[in-house]
């Protein structure tokens, strides 16, 4: 039986003992010690320092040459060849604020039936070390590409100093894998997102008089159509621009009339509009103050046809389109979303992944990989 190796054990060996291909009993294990480490480190976006250190030293111990901004951290496979196209695996190391119903600790990796326990095991854990344990299994192969690897930081709040800071520290990209959890389908779309404050004023008056001009009410038939309203243009894979109003704000006291009603309506964008043109639609179409907090996070598509979603297809893998944002909407070249785990399981109490699906991955990652020609 394969001795596990414990993560003390491999940071503290000499990095020439890792200058070599790995087979996947070796990555799997490797990637399970990984992952626990990381889960008993404390990452909430913004605050991944720690992990991203850790993700650093993990990455130089296996005789890498890494290189960092921030809090990402990323390596090649090999020297750069700027004739060869370039793959990206790419996922995250930070997470959401665990729920107050955990009725696990958190922080504690807990092995269990086949389970391990832990913030951040599924979303997205378990793709970051399934993705980096795919490029240690192939690193030292003769590939017709080069093979990039970037763990990155504040995935779970699109910030600014994450992925869209590291990209443009890469070379061009020709295509990139997004390990977040899909089962190991591959989606070939998801949705954008944009966030609007809207505005309706009225006017102030006392509430036992018949005074003033109540925002709420005039605000009242302006959320029912934004509930209502169809954009004509969506697809099969992404279904129709989606749009929820969450958050009202409005009045100062019970005896006062409103004079301004404030409300947040969360987009979710189909490939069919940018951010942008949604917005200048609904600045027509809504009798209210609109303002957008950022066009930044558009949809993003891959052409089916694209040879590693031919591949996928052949062995199996299902299609789709996903409703859910990703570091994705940061790239300006083909991309997908595929990695272990269940999006359902993604910020819930006593999160977990099956210690199966890491070894799957790994497999399925290497056969889509191994001698793709783009």
């Amino acid at each position: 039986m394969q001795e596990q190796v414990t993560v003390s054990q491999l940071l503290s060996a000499p990095a020439f003992l890792f200058a070599k291909t790995m087979n996947i009993d070796e990555a799997y294990y490797s990637a399970v010690d990984l992952l626990k480490a990381l889960i008993a480190i404390p990452s909430l976006s913004r605050e991944e320092d720690q992990a991203a250190d850790y993700m650093y030293n993990f990455l130089q111990s296996h005789g890498l040459e890494v290189f960092r901004k921030g809090n990402n951290n990323w390596c090649f496979a090999h020297p750069y060849d700027a004739a060869k196209p370039t793959i990206l695996l790419n996922s995250h190391i930070d997470t959401v604020k665990a729920a107050s119903t955990w009725t696990k600790n958190p922080l504690e990796p807990l092995e269990e039936e086949g389970k391990l326990y832990g913030l951040g095991s599924n979303d997205a854990g378990a793709s970051l070390v399934s993705l980096l344990h795919t490029f240690l299994v192939l690193r030292e192969k003769a590939l017709p590409y080069n093979l990039l690897f970037l763990a990155s930081c504040e995935e779970e709040v699109s910030g600014k100093n994450g992925a869209e800071t590291a990209l443009p520290e890469l070379p061009p990209i020709s295509f990139a894998i997004v390990g977040e959890p899909t089962g190991m389908n591959a989606a070939i779309a998801e949705k954008g997102l944009m966030v609007l404050d809207c505005v309706v004023h009225g006017k102030s008056g006392h509430a036992a008089r018949n005074e003033g001009d109540n925002a709420i009410y005039k605000a009242l038939p302006i959320i029912e159509k934004f509930r209502d309203y169809q954009f004509p243009k969506q697809t099969n894979l992404l279904g129709p621009v989606k749009m929820t109003v969450s958050v009202i704000k409005a009045g100062t006291q019970h005896n006062v009339v409103p004079d301004r009603c404030e409300f947040t309506v969360d987009v979710r964008s189909n490939e069919c509009y940018t951010n942008e043109e949604i917005f200048n639609i609904l600045k027509e179409e809504m009798d209210c103050d609109i303002t957008p907090r950022s066009f930044r996070l558009n949809s993003s598509s891959i052409d089916t046809n694209h040879p590693f979603v031919q591949r996928a297809q052949l062995l199996g893998k299902t299609i789709y389109g996903s409703p859910t944002l990703s570091d994705q909407t940061f790239m300006r070249f083909p991309s997908l979303k595929m990695g272990p785990g269940d999006s359902a399981r993604s910020h819930t109490a006593d999160e977990f992944i099956y210690l199966d699906e890491i070894r799957e991955a790994i497999q399925i990652y290497v056969k889509l990989l191994d001698g793709l020609e783009l």
